[in-house]
C-alpha cells in the first residue's frame, strides 16, 4: 500500500476487516441505554450551594483539550484497555466551562500572565507574576504599586491554612504567583536579577517566598535558589550546575526554619525524611526534592523523590488539621515542559499522574465541603491527526500514509525541535519506535522550543458553588468565583446569606444566627462595613 494511488483503497480494506471496538458497541441499545444513564444523572443533580470550607485547584500546565483527550486514551491504555472509553478522574466532575487565556498584550499566553488572571483575578503583561498590566517585563520601577495579590493570601487573611504543591521549582511562574510580585518571572534569585532591579529595590522570588505569605506547606524543587554561591547539593554534591546560586549569602532554607520558632517545621529533600514527616504533628513542611524541577514522573527515582499524588495527599493531611479549612494549588508543571521538548510520551505521562492526583485529592476530602477545579494555564501546538484505528496505541503512527508515502505519527506539534526536513523529504519512521519516552514528534515549523497554544482551555468543576465554573468566561472569572464560593476576598455575601457547611467562620465579621435573623437595616451595615473593611485589606 505505499502507492498513492491504492493508499485510500488499501486503507479502507483494512476498515472494513478491523473490528473497530468491543461487539456491544454495534447494537444501537448500548448507546441509548449509556444516554439514558447519563441523561438520567444531568436531571437529578442538585446544586451544591455550601460554603466552600476548603479550596483544592489542581493546574496542569499546558493541559490543553488534546492534551487530556490523548492522556485519557494513554492512561487505558496503560491498563490494557483500548483507551478511548476510559474515564479520567477529571471526567467525573459533573461542572465544566471555557476560559479565555490572552494576556493584555499577547494572544498566545505564558505561565506567569496566566497565573496572575487565575490567581490574583487580574489580567496581565507575559512573563510578570503577581502585577497588573501597568507594570512592564522585566523594569523593576514599573512594579512598584502595581502588585496584586492572590487566592492564597486571601485564604490565609481569613484564617485557612495554605499550600503549594509543584513538580517545577516552587519559585516557578505558576507557584510564584500565589506569593510573589515581580516584573520578570526569571528572577528565581538575586543572582538572576539585573544590578538595576536590585539597586531600584525590587527582590527576587525566593527570597518573597518567605518574606510574602506565611505558607503552611510548600513543595516542589528550587534548593539551588535558596542557598548561597557555591553551596553544595545534598544528592548531587558534584554538579556544579546544582549548587547553591544566591550572590547575597543568605540561606533561605535556614531562615525560613529560623522564622517558625515555636512552631513544628520540618524541611525535607528527599524520600526518606518526607515519609517520616507526621501530618498530625506537623505544622509547617517545605519539602524540595530537586535543585531546580522535579524529574519527569516516569523517570523519577521513587526511593528518592514521592510522585504528585503523594506530596498533594502529605499536604491535605497537614493543611486539613486547620477547622477553618484551607487552599491547595496543585500544580502538574512539567506537562508543559514535555510539550516544550516535543516529547509527547513525557507530556502525556505527567498528565496521567496528575490526574492521579486529582484522585488522590477527592479521596481526601468531603465534597460537600470542598470545592475542587481542575483547569489548565494554557494549551500547546499540539494536534491529534490522521485516522488511526480505535484502540491503536496514541502514541503510534496513522495507519493512512501522506501524499510522500511516508507515515506519520498521530500526535504532532506545529512548531518545535522536531522539525526533521532534509533536502525537501520528511523522515522515515517506519522503523522508528514512537513509543519510546524520548521520541521527538515531528513538527511544522523549526524551534529549539515548542510554543503554547492560544486557544480556551477547560474548567472542570465540583463540590459547593461548582456550577459558578460555566460558559465561556475570561480566565480571571476564575479567582472572584473560588473566592466567592470560599468566603475569601472581597465579597463576601456568599457568607452572609447562607449558613455554613462546616464551622468555618467568615473573617473580618463574624455573623451569628441571630445575626442573620435580625432586622434588614442590621444586616446591611453588617455587608457594608464587612465590605469596607475588605477593601482596605485587600
Amino acid at each position: 500500500c505505499y502507492s498513492s494511488l491504492l493508499s485510500i483503497v488499501c486503507y479502507s480494506s483494512l476498515l472494513s476487516i478491523y473490528v473497530s471496538g468491543p461487539v456491544e458497541e454495534e447494537n444501537p441499545e448500548f448507546w441509548r441505554a449509556q444516554g439514558a444513564k447519563a441523561l438520567q444523572a444531568a436531571l437529578n443533580m442538585k446544586l451544591n450551594t455550601n460554603v466552600a470550607k476548603n479550596i483544592m485547584l489542581f493546574l496542569g500546565d499546558g493541559m490543553g483539550i488534546t492534551t487530556i483527550t490523548a492522556a485519557r486514551i494513554l492512561k487505558g491504555q496503560m491498563h490494557n484497555q483500548s483507551g478511548e472509553e476510559t474515564v479520567m478522574t477529571m471526567d467525573t466532575f459533573p461542572h465544566a466551562g471555557l476560559l479565555k487565556t490572552y494576556s493584555v498584550d499577547f494572544q498566545i499566553p505564558d505561565s506567569s500572565s496566566t497565573a496572575t488572571a487565575y490567581l490574583c483575578g487580574v489580567k496581565t503583561n507575559l512573563n510578570t507574576v503577581g502585577v497588573n498590566a501597568a507594570a512592564r517585563n522585566g523594569i523593576c520601577k514599573t512594579q512598584k504599586g502595581n502588585e496584586v495579590t492572590s487566592i492564597l493570601k486571601w485564604a490565609k487573611d481569613a484564617g485557612k491554612s495554605v499550600g503549594i504543591v509543584t513538580t517545577t521549582r516552587v519559585q516557578h511562574a505558576t507557584p510564584a504567583t500565589t506569593y510573589a510580585h515581580s516584573a520578570s518571572r526569571k528572577w528565581y534569585s538575586d543572582a538572576d536579577m539585573p544590578a538595576s532591579a536590585k539597586k531600584e529595590g525590587c527582590t527576587d522570588i525566593a527570597s518573597q517566598l518567605l518574606n510574602n505569605t506565611d505558607i503552611d506547606v510548600i513543595i516542589g524543587g528550587g534548593r539551588k535558589y535558596m542557598t548561597p554561591k557555591g553551596t553544595w547539593d545534598p544528592e548531587y554534591p558534584r554538579d556544579l550546575a546544582s549548587s547553591g546560586k544566591r550572590q547575597d549569602g543568605r540561606h533561605l532554607i535556614s531562615d525560613w526554619q529560623k522564622m517558625k520558632v515555636g512552631k513544628v517545621a520540618r524541611y525535607v529533600w528527599n524520600r526518606t525524611d518526607f515519609d517520616a514527616v507526621d501530618p498530625d504533628t506537623t505544622d509547617y513542611l517545605m519539602a524540595l526534592f530537586e535543585p531546580g524541577d522535579l524529574r519527569f514522573d516516569v523517570e523519577r527515582d521513587p526511593t528518592m523523590d514521592p510522585s504528585i499524588a503523594e506530596t498533594t495527599e502529605k499536604a491535605i493531611r497537614i493543611l486539613s488539621k486547620n477547622p477553618k479549612g484551607f487552599f491547595l494549588l496543585v500544580e502538574g508543571g512539567r506537562i508543559d515542559q514535555g510539550h516544550h521538548a516535543s516529547r509527547a510520551s513525557m507530556a502525556l505521562h505527567e498528565t496521567v499522574a496528575f490526574d492521579n492526583a486529582v484522585a488522590k485529592g477527592l479521596e481526601l476530602t468531603n465534597e460537600e465541603e470542598t470545592l475542587t477545579l481542575v483547569t489548565a494555564d494554557h494549551s500547546h501546538a499540539f494536534t491529534f491527526n490522521g485516522y488511526p484505528f480505535r484502540g491503536q496505541s496514541i502514541l503510534g503512527k496513522s495507519p493512512l500514509y501522506g501524499k510522500d508515502m511516508l507515515p506519520y505519527t498521530t500526535l504532532m506539534y506545529g512548531n518545535g525541535p522536531g522539525y526533521k526536513v532534509v533536502d525537501n523529504k520528511r523522515p522515515d519512521i517506519r522503523n522508528v519506535d514512537t513509543l519510546e519516552k524520548d521520541y521527538v514528534q515531528l513538527s511544522a515549523v523549526p524551534l529549539d522550543t515548542e510554543t503554547h497554544g492560544g486557544e480556551d482551555v477547560a474548567v472542570l468543576a465540583r463540590g459547593p458553588m461548582a456550577h459558578l465554573f460555566h460558559g465561556v468566561q475570561e480566565q480571571s472569572y476564575l479567582a472572584h468565583a473560588m473566592a466567592y464560593a470560599g468566603c475569601v476576598g472581597r465579597d463576601l455575601r456568599h457568607c452572609e446569606s447562607r449558613p455554613q457547611h462546616t464551622n468555618t467562620q467568615r473573617i473580618l465579621v463574624t455573623t451569628t444566627d441571630d445575626d442573620r435573623n435580625s432586622a434588614p437595616s442590621q444586616v446591611s451595615s453588617i455587608s457594608l462595613v464587612t465590605a469596607l473593611l475588605a477593601a482596605v485589606l485587600h
